[in-house]
Protein backbone atom coordinates (compact mmCIF):
# COMPACT_ATOMS: atom_id res chain seq x y z
CA UNK A 1 0.00 0.00 0.00
CA UNK A 2 1.04 3.47 -1.07
CA UNK A 3 1.57 5.86 1.88
CA UNK A 4 0.90 9.27 0.86
CA UNK A 5 1.79 12.01 3.65
CA UNK A 6 -0.63 14.14 5.40
CA UNK A 7 -2.45 17.07 3.39
CA UNK A 8 -1.24 20.54 3.93
CA UNK A 9 -3.54 22.47 6.45
CA UNK A 10 -4.44 25.95 6.06
CA UNK A 11 -5.67 29.03 7.71
CA UNK A 12 -8.97 30.30 6.04
CA UNK A 13 -8.80 34.31 6.15
CA UNK A 14 -10.36 37.34 5.04
CA UNK A 15 -6.92 37.16 2.90
CA UNK A 16 -7.34 33.88 1.24
CA UNK A 17 -5.42 30.31 2.80
CA UNK A 18 -2.49 31.08 4.96
CA UNK A 19 0.35 28.56 5.85
CA UNK A 20 1.82 27.71 9.42
CA UNK A 21 4.96 29.46 7.63
CA UNK A 22 3.07 32.81 6.83
CA UNK A 23 1.70 33.50 10.22
CA UNK A 24 3.62 33.94 13.91
CA UNK A 25 1.17 34.89 16.69
CA UNK A 26 -2.49 34.37 16.74
CA UNK A 27 -5.25 35.64 18.46
CA UNK A 28 -7.66 32.59 18.69
CA UNK A 29 -11.14 34.43 20.11
CA UNK A 30 -11.54 37.72 19.85
CA UNK A 31 -14.78 39.86 18.14
CA UNK A 32 -15.04 42.83 15.93
CA UNK A 33 -18.68 43.20 15.55
CA UNK A 34 -21.58 41.51 17.68
CA UNK A 35 -24.92 42.26 18.60
CA UNK A 36 -26.44 40.46 21.23
CA UNK A 37 -30.19 41.96 20.82
CA UNK A 38 -31.75 38.68 19.31
CA UNK A 39 -32.15 39.18 15.63
CA UNK A 40 -36.01 39.91 15.38
CA UNK A 41 -35.18 43.39 17.48
CA UNK A 42 -35.10 46.85 15.48
CA UNK A 43 -32.18 47.79 14.06
CA UNK A 44 -29.91 43.92 14.74
CA UNK A 45 -26.60 43.23 12.80
CA UNK A 46 -27.40 46.78 11.09
CA UNK A 47 -23.99 48.54 10.93
CA UNK A 48 -21.80 50.76 8.17
CA UNK A 49 -18.80 48.95 7.57
CA UNK A 50 -16.84 51.99 6.78
CA UNK A 51 -18.78 53.15 10.64
CA UNK A 52 -16.50 49.75 12.25
CA UNK A 53 -13.31 51.00 10.09
CA UNK A 54 -13.46 53.81 11.67
CA UNK A 55 -13.77 52.83 15.36
CA UNK A 56 -12.01 49.71 15.50
CA UNK A 57 -9.25 50.12 12.84
CA UNK A 58 -6.91 51.55 15.88
CA UNK A 59 -7.20 48.27 17.89
CA UNK A 60 -5.91 46.37 14.93
CA UNK A 61 -2.93 48.82 14.44
CA UNK A 62 -2.32 48.02 18.38
CA UNK A 63 -1.68 44.41 17.47
CA UNK A 64 0.14 44.99 13.97
CA UNK A 65 2.56 46.17 16.15
CA UNK A 66 2.52 43.90 19.10
CA UNK A 67 3.67 40.97 16.15
CA UNK A 68 -0.13 39.77 15.63
CA UNK A 69 -0.29 38.15 12.26
CA UNK A 70 -4.28 36.67 12.51
CA UNK A 71 -6.96 37.04 14.22
CA UNK A 72 -10.50 34.36 14.61
CA UNK A 73 -13.30 36.34 15.03
CA UNK A 74 -15.70 34.14 17.54
CA UNK A 75 -19.03 36.22 16.13
CA UNK A 76 -21.57 33.78 14.37
CA UNK A 77 -25.19 34.00 13.08
CA UNK A 78 -27.29 34.97 15.95
CA UNK A 79 -25.28 37.42 17.50
CA UNK A 80 -25.01 39.90 14.57
CA UNK A 81 -22.36 37.52 12.56
CA UNK A 82 -21.10 40.52 9.41
CA UNK A 83 -18.36 39.08 7.37
CA UNK A 84 -18.26 42.03 5.04
CA UNK A 85 -17.82 44.42 8.41
CA UNK A 86 -15.13 41.51 9.18
CA UNK A 87 -13.48 41.66 5.36
CA UNK A 88 -13.41 45.27 5.13
CA UNK A 89 -11.65 45.94 8.56
CA UNK A 90 -9.09 43.39 7.32
CA UNK A 91 -8.61 45.11 4.45
CA UNK A 92 -8.11 48.44 6.24
CA UNK A 93 -5.47 47.52 8.28
CA UNK A 94 -3.84 44.36 7.00
CA UNK A 95 -4.73 42.09 9.47
CA UNK A 96 -6.03 38.65 8.60
CA UNK A 97 -9.52 37.61 10.15
CA UNK A 98 -10.74 33.98 10.23
CA UNK A 99 -14.04 34.10 10.45
CA UNK A 100 -16.87 31.40 11.64
CA UNK A 101 -20.07 29.90 9.88
CA UNK A 102 -22.55 28.57 12.43
CA UNK A 103 -24.92 29.74 14.71
CA UNK A 104 -25.18 30.71 18.49
CA UNK A 105 -27.53 29.33 20.85
CA UNK A 106 -31.65 30.52 21.79
CA UNK A 107 -33.06 32.66 21.81
CA UNK A 108 -30.40 34.26 19.89
CA UNK A 109 -30.87 31.66 16.78
CA UNK A 110 -31.97 32.97 13.32
CA UNK A 111 -35.30 32.31 12.06
CA UNK A 112 -33.53 30.71 8.95
CA UNK A 113 -31.39 28.26 11.24
CA UNK A 114 -34.29 27.55 13.37
CA UNK A 115 -36.99 26.12 10.46
CA UNK A 116 -34.10 24.86 8.38
CA UNK A 117 -34.51 21.16 8.13
CA UNK A 118 -30.89 19.38 8.71
CA UNK A 119 -30.00 18.99 5.43
CA UNK A 120 -30.10 22.10 4.64
CA UNK A 121 -28.20 23.40 7.77
CA UNK A 122 -25.60 20.98 6.55
CA UNK A 123 -25.11 22.17 3.09
CA UNK A 124 -25.03 25.83 4.75
CA UNK A 125 -22.14 25.41 6.28
CA UNK A 126 -20.53 23.55 3.94
CA UNK A 127 -21.24 26.52 1.70
CA UNK A 128 -19.96 28.91 3.65
CA UNK A 129 -16.83 26.67 4.37
CA UNK A 130 -16.02 25.63 0.80
CA UNK A 131 -17.50 28.63 -1.32
CA UNK A 132 -18.67 31.73 0.27
CA UNK A 133 -20.07 33.60 3.09
CA UNK A 134 -23.56 34.63 2.66
CA UNK A 135 -22.64 38.14 2.84
CA UNK A 136 -19.10 38.14 1.82
CA UNK A 137 -17.01 36.84 -0.99
CA UNK A 138 -14.58 34.85 0.65
CA UNK A 139 -15.03 31.57 2.70
CA UNK A 140 -15.62 30.49 6.43
CA UNK A 141 -12.48 29.14 8.42
CA UNK A 142 -14.42 27.15 11.01
CA UNK A 143 -17.90 26.72 13.06
CA UNK A 144 -18.96 28.36 16.07
CA UNK A 145 -21.69 27.44 18.02
CA UNK A 146 -23.44 27.48 21.58
CA UNK A 147 -24.93 25.67 23.92
CA UNK A 148 -27.48 26.55 26.49
CA UNK A 149 -25.58 26.72 29.92
CA UNK A 150 -27.01 24.16 31.90
CA UNK A 151 -28.47 21.88 29.12
CA UNK A 152 -28.26 21.51 25.15
CA UNK A 153 -32.09 22.18 23.83
CA UNK A 154 -33.49 20.01 21.39
CA UNK A 155 -32.33 22.95 18.68
CA UNK A 156 -29.45 23.14 19.93
CA UNK A 157 -28.26 19.39 19.40
CA UNK A 158 -29.74 19.31 15.65
CA UNK A 159 -27.41 22.09 14.80
CA UNK A 160 -24.37 20.52 16.51
CA UNK A 161 -25.15 17.34 14.35
CA UNK A 162 -25.22 19.24 11.50
CA UNK A 163 -22.31 21.00 12.15
CA UNK A 164 -20.43 17.99 13.02
CA UNK A 165 -21.45 16.34 9.78
CA UNK A 166 -20.20 19.87 7.71
CA UNK A 167 -17.21 19.57 9.57
CA UNK A 168 -16.50 15.90 8.28
CA UNK A 169 -17.14 16.80 5.40
CA UNK A 170 -14.53 19.58 5.31
CA UNK A 171 -11.46 19.20 8.07
CA UNK A 172 -13.29 22.18 10.26
CA UNK A 173 -12.65 22.40 13.87
CA UNK A 174 -15.85 22.85 16.05
CA UNK A 175 -15.79 25.72 18.55
CA UNK A 176 -18.71 26.38 21.07
CA UNK A 177 -19.69 28.76 23.94
CA UNK A 178 -20.47 26.10 26.63
CA UNK A 179 -20.29 26.96 30.12
CA UNK A 180 -20.43 23.78 31.88
CA UNK A 181 -18.30 20.34 31.56
CA UNK A 182 -20.55 18.24 31.39
CA UNK A 183 -22.54 19.76 28.34
CA UNK A 184 -19.04 20.27 26.96
CA UNK A 185 -18.69 16.34 27.26
CA UNK A 186 -22.08 15.71 26.05
CA UNK A 187 -21.28 17.98 22.83
CA UNK A 188 -18.39 15.43 22.03
CA UNK A 189 -20.52 12.39 22.74
CA UNK A 190 -23.01 13.98 20.31
CA UNK A 191 -20.09 14.42 17.56
CA UNK A 192 -18.17 11.52 17.92
CA UNK A 193 -21.41 10.00 17.50
CA UNK A 194 -22.08 11.87 14.01
CA UNK A 195 -18.64 10.34 12.91
CA UNK A 196 -15.93 13.38 13.56
CA UNK A 197 -13.75 13.36 16.37
CA UNK A 198 -13.49 15.77 19.84
CA UNK A 199 -9.86 17.01 19.06
CA UNK A 200 -11.35 18.96 16.29
CA UNK A 201 -13.54 20.50 19.22
CA UNK A 202 -12.83 23.59 21.25
CA UNK A 203 -14.45 23.85 24.19
CA UNK A 204 -14.71 28.10 24.48
CA UNK A 205 -14.86 29.68 27.75
CA UNK A 206 -13.25 26.89 29.62
CA UNK A 207 -12.15 28.34 32.60
CA UNK A 208 -16.37 29.07 33.39
CA UNK A 209 -16.09 25.41 34.81
CA UNK A 210 -14.48 25.73 38.04
CA UNK A 211 -14.34 21.58 38.36
CA UNK A 212 -10.27 21.22 37.19
CA UNK A 213 -11.27 17.89 36.28
CA UNK A 214 -13.73 18.81 33.50
CA UNK A 215 -10.85 20.24 31.86
CA UNK A 216 -8.33 17.14 32.27
CA UNK A 217 -11.34 15.17 31.01
CA UNK A 218 -12.22 17.52 27.67
CA UNK A 219 -7.83 17.08 27.04
CA UNK A 220 -8.14 13.45 27.35
CA UNK A 221 -10.42 13.25 24.44
CA UNK A 222 -8.35 15.42 22.61
CA UNK A 223 -10.02 18.55 22.60
CA UNK A 224 -8.75 21.76 23.03
CA UNK A 225 -9.73 23.67 26.14
CA UNK A 226 -9.53 27.57 26.10
CA UNK A 227 -9.11 30.18 28.46
CA UNK A 228 -10.55 33.59 26.86
CA UNK A 229 -10.75 35.21 29.96
CA UNK A 230 -7.14 37.48 30.00
CA UNK A 231 -7.63 41.28 30.95
CA UNK A 232 -11.06 40.01 31.93
CA UNK A 233 -9.89 38.61 34.95
CA UNK A 234 -7.61 39.15 37.74
CA UNK A 235 -4.12 38.70 36.12
CA UNK A 236 -3.10 36.47 39.17
CA UNK A 237 -5.76 34.09 38.46
CA UNK A 238 -5.67 33.85 34.65
CA UNK A 239 -1.86 32.84 34.92
CA UNK A 240 -2.35 30.68 38.04
CA UNK A 241 -4.76 28.79 35.72
CA UNK A 242 -2.67 28.62 32.80
CA UNK A 243 0.31 27.08 35.33
CA UNK A 244 -1.89 24.40 36.39
CA UNK A 245 -2.82 23.71 32.56
CA UNK A 246 0.66 23.85 32.06
CA UNK A 247 1.51 21.50 34.96
CA UNK A 248 -1.03 19.42 34.10
CA UNK A 249 0.77 18.60 30.66
CA UNK A 250 -1.63 20.12 28.65
CA UNK A 251 0.04 22.57 26.60
CA UNK A 252 -0.29 20.98 23.44
CA UNK A 253 -4.53 21.45 23.98
CA UNK A 254 -4.63 25.06 25.24
CA UNK A 255 -5.34 28.06 23.68
CA UNK A 256 -5.73 31.51 25.47
CA UNK A 257 -7.32 35.14 24.06
CA UNK A 258 -8.99 37.92 25.73
CA UNK A 259 -12.84 37.55 24.31
CA UNK A 260 -13.14 41.33 23.74
CA UNK A 261 -13.38 43.90 21.30
CA UNK A 262 -15.91 44.85 19.65
CA UNK A 263 -18.58 47.29 17.55
CA UNK A 264 -21.87 47.03 19.33
CA UNK A 265 -24.74 48.19 16.54
CA UNK A 266 -26.83 48.69 19.70
CA UNK A 267 -24.72 51.53 21.54
CA UNK A 268 -24.13 55.14 19.84
CA UNK A 269 -20.76 54.90 17.69
CA UNK A 270 -20.56 51.35 18.52
CA UNK A 271 -19.65 51.41 22.04
CA UNK A 272 -15.91 51.26 23.38
CA UNK A 273 -13.88 49.00 21.91
CA UNK A 274 -11.72 47.24 24.49
CA UNK A 275 -8.09 46.73 22.88
CA UNK A 276 -6.22 42.64 22.51
CA UNK A 277 -2.94 43.92 23.55
CA UNK A 278 -3.36 42.58 27.17
CA UNK A 279 -2.19 39.00 26.31
CA UNK A 280 1.27 40.28 24.75
CA UNK A 281 1.51 43.06 27.67
CA UNK A 282 0.84 42.01 30.67
CA UNK A 283 0.02 38.10 30.60
CA UNK A 284 3.34 36.31 28.60
CA UNK A 285 5.69 38.51 30.17
CA UNK A 286 3.96 37.10 33.93
CA UNK A 287 4.12 33.55 32.23
CA UNK A 288 8.27 34.01 31.87
CA UNK A 289 8.36 35.52 35.04
CA UNK A 290 6.39 32.38 36.40
CA UNK A 291 9.22 30.39 34.45
CA UNK A 292 7.56 29.56 31.32
CA UNK A 293 9.65 29.24 28.36
CA UNK A 294 9.69 30.42 25.18
CA UNK A 295 9.00 27.55 23.35
CA UNK A 296 6.02 27.07 25.71
CA UNK A 297 4.46 30.12 24.62
CA UNK A 298 5.14 29.64 21.06
CA UNK A 299 3.59 26.79 21.26
CA UNK A 300 0.58 28.72 23.15
CA UNK A 301 0.43 31.81 20.93
CA UNK A 302 1.54 30.67 17.80
CA UNK A 303 1.28 27.17 16.95
CA UNK A 304 -1.67 25.78 19.06
CA UNK A 305 -4.23 28.52 17.35
CA UNK A 306 -2.58 27.51 13.89
CA UNK A 307 -3.43 23.69 14.05
CA UNK A 308 -6.64 24.66 16.00
CA UNK A 309 -8.40 26.57 14.05
CA UNK A 310 -6.49 25.35 10.38
CA UNK A 311 -7.98 22.73 7.59
CA UNK A 312 -6.94 21.09 4.46
CA UNK A 313 -7.00 23.24 1.06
Amino acid sequence: MTEHPPAERFLYTTMGLLRRSDLGMILPHEHIFVDFRTPDQPGYGEADPADVVAAISHRFEEIKARGITAFVECTPTGVGRRADVDLAVSLATGVPVVVPTGSYREPWVTPFVRTADDATLEAWMVRELTERFDEADFRAGWIKLSAGDDAISPLEERILRAAARAAARTGAVIGSHTMRGRVALQQMDIIEDEGYTANRFIWIHTQKETDLGFHDAAVARGAWIEYDHVSRDPDEEVKALILRALDAGHADNLLISHDVGWYDPAKPGGGNQRPYTHLSDVMMPLLRQAGVDEATLKRLTEDNPFLAYARPA
